[in-house]
This record gives structure tokens, C-alpha cells and sequence, in this order.
């Protein structure tokens, strides 16, 4: 009997040729869409073209899915989908930058989405993901997709040994420009559609409109000091500010200044140099490990501190309840609490988690 594939079609390429590849290889595939709110929301417009939620979406999926010849459904995710935009909120208002991309991946498609796949007795999810899974020493292991350039595993580290067990990525041993050349001889209708924005939900790059929409109450002003304690200005809420931020300081310098911290509670922005922004120690929580089962002793790795970084070499020590020291080897640049750092053997994840503030 064939096993069934439930593939998360966003109505993208990726997605579509991902579908693709699964019924070529014999699978019992079905096609679903997330609808993630109505296309009136404010957070579900983008100025270019709607996006996480869109109709036009929703139809080239649907159009992908019939050409395939299998079955499609959209299911309704609104109601999660609203809590990752409260966390959203709720991480800048803490002085963090988060990453709603990698809690969708974990709470969503390989959360509530998994459970539906469940419900159907599929043996796997699929997504047009480019990264890899693997078995090794009785456990599942995640790799970096081929193309090195679109590699996404760093945006799937929270993913757990169940979840692992039941991920499938077609795309994984592909690159961008083969799944682009393979939608084109197949002529699916998504075949020349742009990469989606990072951030589904945000306008624009205007995160802050968003965040004083939806939770203005909490948002107060505070200063912007230097790194000795002199107070430079004011500012309007420290959702306006992420570390290693050069631009849109609202003062001027005579030499290029950044975001060095963000403190919450006092609402005070500090301002510093190029070589403020270094640090080669901080602290990393809630980590997942998926190589094994915890860390009992200090460990190399090369550590990723966001999805754009090639990653640098660094000692992780154990600290207790899923978290670790990172010490890089050589200071790096803008190590900014709430993005994720990732621990890497070479194509491996080891583990990841959430960067902690000072």
C-alpha cells in the first residue's frame, strides 16, 4: 500500500515541486493550505502582493494540486497563527529580535499541521524546505540542504526526534535553480513566482507599525545613552531597535554608531562603535539536541547566530536545564538575544536554541 504525504503548498515553487517529486516517487500525496487569517487583516497585506494568507495563493496551490491530479484542501490555522505574532510583539517589547519563521516551523507545520497529517494516517509531512533528514545511531538526524546557498536547515533546528521521524524535504538534494528548471518542463502555474518576504505577516519592513497596532498600550519612551552612560536623546519605544542597527537612530554622529543593547526594563537604548558590537561569550536557552540527548561536557561546533552567517567555530559548555555556553574563538559581531544560534559538525545540527540577554 502506498504511504500518504500531507504537503504544506503555500502556493509557492518550492512547495509545488516538492508535491511533485513525492507523487513521482509513489506516494500517496495530499496537498494542504494553511490559511492563516482573512486577506483583510492588516497582518496578512503586503504592499508588493498579499502573502501568508492571500486568495491568490490559495488558488495557485489548488491549481498546482489538480494538475498533479491529487487532493487539496485548505484548513483553517488563524487562531495559532495570532499567537506567534503575540510573541512577535511580546520579543521586541523585551529588547530581543525574534525569528517567527523558525516558531512557525515549530509550532505550525510541524505542530498543529502534523497532528491533521496524524488524523489522516499520513506517514509523513512534507515541505518545500531545502534541508535534509537522516537516520544515524537510532536517531533522526538533521541535515543542511545541498544547495548551500538556500540551505534552511538552520530555520528547522527546534524540531523534535517525533517530528524528525515524520519530516520528509523532497528538496533537500536539490538546488533553487534545478526546482526552477523543473516547475518551468512541468509548467506549473507557480513556475516563475517570487520568493516569498521573510516576515509573512509584516508590511514592508515597517515591524514597528505592526507591533504599536497591536499592542501601542505597552510601548513607552526612553533614552538613548553611549556606552559611558551619557544620555544622546530620546526615543519612541525600544521596538524601534535591534542590535547591530546603524540606521534610523534619530542621532547624528560623526562616525558610524550602532545598537550595542536594548534594557527593557529602564527603557534605555545604548549606542556604541564597530568593536562595542564584538563579543565572543553569551548564553543560549532552550536547546534542542538532535544528534543526542544532552550535553554532559564541553563540545565544538560551528555556531550560527542568524539565518544569513556562515557560522563561526566555538566551545559549548553545559550550564543545566537545556542551556549552554557559547564561547566563539574569535569575537563576532552583533550577537543579538532572541534570534537563534545553531551548533553545526559539518552538515549536521547538533542542537540550537534562543540567545539569552545579558
Amino acid at each position: 500500500m502506498k504511504k500518504k504525504v500531507v504537503v504544506a503548498m503555500s502556493g509557492g515553487v518550492d512547495s509545488s515541486v516538492a508535491a511533485h517529486f513525492l507523487v513521482e516517487k509513489g506516494y500517496e500525496v495530499v496537498g494542504l493550505f494553511m490559511r492563516l487569517g482573512n486577506v483583510e487583516d492588516d497582518h496578512c497585506v503586503n504592499e508588493k502582493r498579499a502573502t501568508c494568507c492571500s486568495e491568490e495563493d490559495a488558488r495557485d496551490a489548488a491549481h498546482v494540486a489538480a494538475s498533479l491530479n491529487i487532493p487539496f484542501y485548505v484548513i483553517n490555522f488563524e487562531e495559532e497563527f495570532n499567537t506567534i505574532i503575540e510573541y512577535f510583539c511580546k520579543e521586541y517589547l523585551e529588547g530581543k529580535t525574534p525569528n517567527p519563521c523558525i516558531t512557525c516551523n515549530q509550532k505550525l507545520k510541524f505542530g498543529k499541521f502534523l497532528k491533521y497529517a496524524q488524523y489522516l494516517d499520513a506517514s509523513y509531512v512534507a515541505t518545500g524546505h531545502y534541508a535534509r533528514v537522516e537516520r544515524l545511531n537510532d536517531r533522526y538526524v538533521l541535515k543542511k540542504g545541498r544547495d548551500t546557498k538556500k540551505d534552511q536547515s538552520y530555520v528547522l533546528f527546534p524540531l523534535t526526534q517525533e517530528q524528525l521521524a515524520y519530516a520528509l524535504f523532497p528538496l533537500g538534494e536539490l538546488t533553487k535553480y534545478e526546482v526552477r528548471e523543473m516547475a518551468e518542463k512541468l509548467n506549473l502555474k507557480t513556475k516563475h513566482k517570487p520568493e516569498s518576504q521573510d516576515i509573512c505577516f509584516v508590511t514592508g519592513n515597517r515591524y514597528s507599525d505592526l507591533i504599536a497596532g497591536r499592542v501601542g498600550v505597552q510601548i513607552g519612551r526612553g533614552v538613548v545613552k553611549d556606552t559611558d552612560g551619557n544620555i544622546l536623546g530620546e526615543h519612541d519605544g525600544i521596538h524601534n531597535f535591534t542590535i547591530g542597527q546603524r540606521k534610523g537612530l534619530g542621532i547624528a554622529f560623526d562616525k558610524p554608531r550602532y545598537v550595542v543593547d536594548i534594557d527593557p526594563v529602564q527603557s534605555v537604548v545604548t549606542i556604541g562603535t564597530s568593536e562595542e558590537l564584538l563579543k565572543d561569550t553569551f548564553t543560549v536557552s532552550d536547546v534542542n539536541w538532535i544528534m543526542f540527548e544532552g550535553l554532559d561536557t564541553e563540545l565544538r561546533a560551528n555556531v550560527k547566530i542568524r539565518y544569513q552567517n556562515d557560522g563561526s567555530p566555538a566551545t559549548l559548555s553545559p550550564l543545566g536545564q537545556n542551556r549552554v555556553k557559547v564561547v566563539f574563538d574569535t569575537p563576532q559581531r552583533a550577537i543579538t538575544p532572541g534570534q537563534a544560534a545553531v551548533f553545526y559538525d559539518r552538515d549536521l545540527i547538533v542542537g540550537g536554541g534562543w540567545i539569552e540577554r545579558d
